[in-house]
C-alpha cells in the first residue's frame, strides 16, 4: 500500500513537472522592455469621442518617464474598435504610467461609451525587429496565440515563423511578444505594405505549415484582427 502511494506521488510530480516545463519552454527574455497590447470597443456612435480620448492619452503619455512608443490602430471593418501597442523601458516605468492622471482620465472618458471592458494585456519581448513608420495603406495585423497542453517548443516555432515571414514580399514588420504573466500566450504584431502583401504571406507554405503545427495544441482559436494606422 505504501509503495502504491509513493508511486502515485512520483507520477503526480512527474506530470506536474512536465506541464510546467511545457508552459515555461522558452524562458522569458532578459530584455527589460515592457509592452502592453490593449483592445478598446466603443458604441458605434461614439467613435469620434473615443479617438479624441485615445489621441490625448497617447500625446500625454509621450512625456512620461520610460516612454518608448505608443501606436494606435483602428480595426478594419469595425470602425469603433481600436488597439494600442505600448512599449516602455521597463515594468517600473509602465507601472508608474498606469498611475498617471492622464491614464486614469482616458479610462474615465471611455467608460460611459465602451461596449466591453478595456482589455489590456502585458507582454515581454520574444522576437523584436525594426518598427519603421508606415503609411495609411499599410495593413497592421495583431494575432493572439494561446498554446497549451503539449510539450512543444512554441517560442522556437514562432521565431522560425518570424524569420520566414520577414522574407516575404511586402513585409514591413513582424514581431512576437510573450505574455508577462502567462508565458504560453503570445501576440504576433505584423505590418504589411498592402492587403495583397498580407494575403500572399497568409497563403505561403511556411505560414500554413506553422498553423498546421500549432493548431492541435492551441488553448483557444487564434484571434487575428486587421487594423489600419490611426494617426
Amino acid at each position: 500500500m505504501q509503495n502504491r502511494f509513493v508511486i502515485s506521488v512520483l507520477l503526480t510530480i512527474t506530470i506536474l513537472s512536465s506541464g510546467v516545463a511545457a508552459q515555461n519552454r522558452g524562458v522569458l527574455t532578459t530584455d527589460p522592455a515592457f509592452y502592453a497590447v490593449s483592445f478598446v470597443e466603443v458604441m458605434p456612435g461614439s467613435k469620434a469621442a473615443a479617438v479624441a480620448a485615445l489621441k490625448q492619452y497617447r500625446d500625454a503619455s509621450r512625456k512620461d518617464e520610460g516612454f518608448v512608443s505608443l501606436e494606435l490602430f483602428e480595426q478594419i471593418g469595425w470602425p469603433a474598435h481600436f488597439a494600442l501597442v505600448e512599449k516602455w523601458a521597463d515594468q517600473k516605468a509602465f507601472d508608474a504610467h498606469g498611475m498617471a492622471a492622464h491614464t486614469k482620465q482616458m479610462l474615465m472618458k471611455l467608460d460611459p461609451i465602451r461596449v466591453m471592458a478595456y482589455d489590456q494585456r502585458p507582454y515581454r519581448t520574444l522576437e523584436i525587429g525594426p518598427a519603421p513608420a508606415v503609411n495609411d495603406r499599410a495593413i497592421v495585423v495583431l494575432t493572439h496565440v494561446d498554446i497549451g497542453g503539449r510539450d512543444l517548443d512554441v517560442p522556437a516555432l514562432l521565431k522560425r515563423m518570424v524569420d520566414d515571414g520577414r522574407k516575404d514580399e511586402g513585409n514591413v514588420r513582424l514581431d512576437v511578444l510573450q505574455g508577462a504573466t502567462r508565458p504560453n500566450h503570445f501576440t504576433v504584431v505584423e505590418v504589411w505594405q498592402s492587403q495583397k502583401a498580407f494575403d500572399g504571406h497568409a497563403a505561403a507554405a511556411h505560414t500554413r505549415q506553422f498553423r498546421d503545427t500549432v493548431n492541435p495544441v492551441l488553448g483557444s482559436p487564434m484571434d487575428q484582427r486587421l487594423f489600419k494606422v490611426l494617426e
